[in-house]
């Protein structure tokens, strides 16, 4: 098949919209299908640009943007350019439109696929009910969650198959009354993601250490993600507290980049523990799971998580988890799976960590437990799942058609 995901947002800029359509658009082109991403451009330019990737059969139509009134990090592709959208996308001649997101380049994929007669596929990423609020705070929270779900919806009802990341998203979803097939499949992780050389362990660690010469020797609570207000972080020093009263020897060591990493470093330096706090700001991709095999708890305080990808990553990595259980965390953990999964209570988030950090039998068996628990959300289990229902799509069209 030929597929073209359209979504406005994909590295490098970083949440779990662009990993998913980049993990799930490489595992398609590996399986023999041609992928092309259609995605905003990041450099200011005025022209759609193609660009190979390193996995045949994989291109990124970048489309010409500019920044938005509500966030520096987010791009808007403005509706002039739809016309040579078109042109390129006539060009590679999908047999299938995957739309990830609702707004511009969601639109121009609900367009493209009614005028070409193209079965359409929808994957509601976000639950806009609750996170609208974190772009338009100025909305009263009652129409910002009628807002919400009249966003969705709309997109919903006009694809052939909808695709649900969580449960907790198809149960949203099915609330809406939504006459279409919605299918829950999850992002997987691609086994690279989670692989490291053994023999550049030492070297790795030798650098971080350099870098940031407080994290040896100690206990490292590690946080992985983008570092934004909704992200909860904040709760994360009130933690790492009452961590610090049971081990002095304890370290929190934030790994990320986001619009909130200078407000949050300005905190830090106010606490008395200042100097037992890191920041390493963005990292490639492929370096994560050597920071993962560096930590001896993951912390994640998230509570607005749509898929918790990052957790997923960790406990991939046989790194046991402390998360509050909501939203995407509670989706992924299902229960104290690979860890703990915590109300949004700073002494219970706090407790189970500290245990983890006490007990080595527990924390031995919690880090066995997530390896195993991780091993679930593979690339390799989930990608021919999206393929099929490519074809079910299809297939709904067909008939629609006749």
């Amino acid at each position: 098949m030929k597929i073209a995901m359209f979504t406005d947002t994909y590295f490098p800029r970083v949440n779990g919209v662009g990993v998913s359509v980049k993990s799930f658009g490489e595992a398609l082109a590996k399986m023999g299908h041609r992928v092309c991403v259609v995605c905003p451009d990041y450099d200011s330019k005025s022209d759609i640009t193609i660009e190979n990737t390193e996995i045949k059969d994989m291109t990124i139509m970048r489309v010409p943007s500019m920044t938005t009134i509500f966030s520096s990090e987010d791009r808007f592709v403005k509706p002039t350019t739809w016309k040579c959208v078109k042109q390129e996308i006539d060009k590679f001649k999908p047999d299938i439109i995957h739309m990830h997101t609702e707004f511009t380049l969601g639109i121009f994929a609900r367009i493209y696929a009614r005028k070409k007669n193209i079965a359409l596929v929808y994957t509601s990423h976000t639950m806009w009910e609750s996170y609208i609020k974190n772009y338009a705070r100025f909305l009263p929270l009652s129409f910002a969650k009628k807002l919400g779900k009249m966003l969705v919806s709309f997109f919903a009802k006009r694809a052939q198959v909808v695709i649900s990341p969580t449960e907790r998203m198809y149960k949203l979803l099915s609330s809406y009354g939504i006459n279409r097939d919605i299918e829950v499949l999850p992002t997987g992780i691609d086994d690279n993601v989670s692989k490291i050389d053994e023999t550049k362990v030492p070297s790795f660690r030798k650098e971080i250490f350099k870098e940031f010469p407080i994290l040896e020797n100690k206990k490292i609570l590690l946080y992985v993600g983008r570092v934004a207000k909704e992200k909860n972080l904040y709760m994360l020093f009130d933690v790492f507290s009452k961590v610090k009263e049971k081990f002095k020897d304890s370290v929190l060591f934030i790994v990320g980049g986001g619009p909130e990493l200078d407000n949050l470093k300005e905190k830090a330096k106010t606490l008395s523990f200042s100097s037992s706090i890191c920041f390493a700001g963005y990292r490639d991709r492929t370096s994560l799971s050597y920071f993962y095999h560096l930590a001896d708890v993951f912390v994640f305080p998230s509570c607005t998580e749509t898929q918790g990808l990052v957790t997923i990553e960790a406990m991939r990595s046989a790194l046991p988890v402390v998360a509050i259980g909501e939203m995407g965390t509670l989706d992924v953990m299902q229960g104290d799976n690979g860890g703990f999964m915590v109300k949004n209570d700073l002494n219970e988030f706090s407790a189970k960590v500290i245990d983890l950090l006490s007990d080595e039998n527990l924390h031995s068996k919690k880090s066995k437990e997530a390896k195993e628990w991780g091993a679930k959300w593979s690339m390799d289990y989930l990608t021919p799942k999206l393929a099929n229902n490519y074809q079910k799509a299809i297939k709904i069209k067909k008939d629609d058609i006749k």
